[in-house]
């Protein structure tokens, strides 16, 4: 498939149709999910409110209501455990912009947690959140916890969590050299990549769609490092309005990036590489389901991967 026939327009309006859809009741899950504020302990409770909504982009949880539809099985059916992974997303946020890690005061276009709560109690809402997620992908079975704990952790989103830690300062170095290339690669395909992937997996686990996910895991790492690269090149190039969070923090921290290495120009170009590579995998992913239209499907995949390199936020 050439990139014409893989990348559609950057509307990509099958995904933004699909995630307009869908996204009350993504809201809906969450909130039924989340122990109401008056429910004590209060402050724990609103704090993990405060993290939720109103929340972001929702990614994660729509790319598994998508993996279940474009795999035969039932979104309806993968509504809460999509919803685990957004409490699972937003701990991680939350940790991250701790003084000890990141040391943010803005996310989602106000305070971070730890500034309108206290440490301490965005540490506890964190823990909470992760906690709730497990309970939520719960309900699509045992491969699918297991799916998520393999993407959480130390071999995982942790663990790319504390490589990126430690390669600061790296940021300083010539750009071009290979080994710096290939450590930054591994350090987000595991900080970044992991849950997204582990979002289309668990998705068409917990909605009943093909048990074949080899194509399907190939896309979400595809997709995983081009949405990273798009982030590394926001990060420059972005405003705080439009982030919701404060740019050019990966410049100031000395990060090791993909533009740092790269160069801007030569990131988006492999931003855009990776996103074609993850839309050809299209007609393997998708299978025939009830009331399903192949193409729609298809072209679903394709916007995704055109959704996650001509993003502005």
């Amino acid at each position: 498939m050439s990139s014409e026939a893989a990348l559609p327009g950057s509307g990509s309006s099958a995904f933004l149709e699909f995630t307009a859809a869908w996204r009350p009741s993504i809201e809906a899950s969450l909130e039924g999910l989340l122990p109401a504020e008056s429910e004590g302990p209060v402050s724990l409770h609103r704090a993990m409110r405060y993290a939720i909504f109103p929340g972001g982009k929702r990614l994660r949880p729509v790319l598994a209501l998508i993996a279940a539809r474009v795999t035969g099985g039932s979104p309806e059916s993968a509504l809460v455990p999509a919803a685990g992974l957004e409490l699972l997303h937003s701990y991680s946020l939350i940790h991250d912009d701790l003084p000890c890690m990141d040391d943010d005061e803005l996310r989602r276009g106000r305070a971070t947690c730890h500034k309108e709560f206290g440490e301490a109690l965005a540490l506890l809402a964190g823990d909470a959140l992760l906690t709730l997620a497990f309970l939520a992908v719960a309900e699509a079975g045992g491969p699918a916890v297991r799916v998520l704990a393999e993407a959480a952790g130390s071999r995982g989103m942790v663990g790319g969590q504390v490589a990126d830690l430690e390669a600061e300062g790296l940021g300083k170095k010539a750009p071009g050299e290979n080994v710096e290339l290939a450590r930054l690669e591994s350090i987000h395909d595991r900080k970044t990549g992991a849950l997204i992937a582990a979002s289309l997996e668990i998705g068409a686990l917990a909605g009943g769609g093909s048990d074949d996910q080899e194509a399907l895991r190939e896309y979400g790492h595809l997709l995983g490092r081009a949405f990273q690269i798009a982030d590394d090149c926001l990060d420059q190039t972005g405003s705080a309005a439009e982030l919701g969070k404060r740019p050019g923090q990966d410049l100031a921290m000395d990060k090791l990036t993909y533009p740092v290495l790269m160069g801007l120009e030569a990131s988006r170009k492999e931003a855009e590489r990776l996103a074609v590579a993850a839309a050809d995998l299209a007609p393997r992913i998708c299978s025939g389901g009830e009331g399903s239209g192949l193409d729609l499907e298809q072209r679903l995949l394709q916007d995704v991967a055109s959704y996650a390199i001509s993003r502005t936020t």
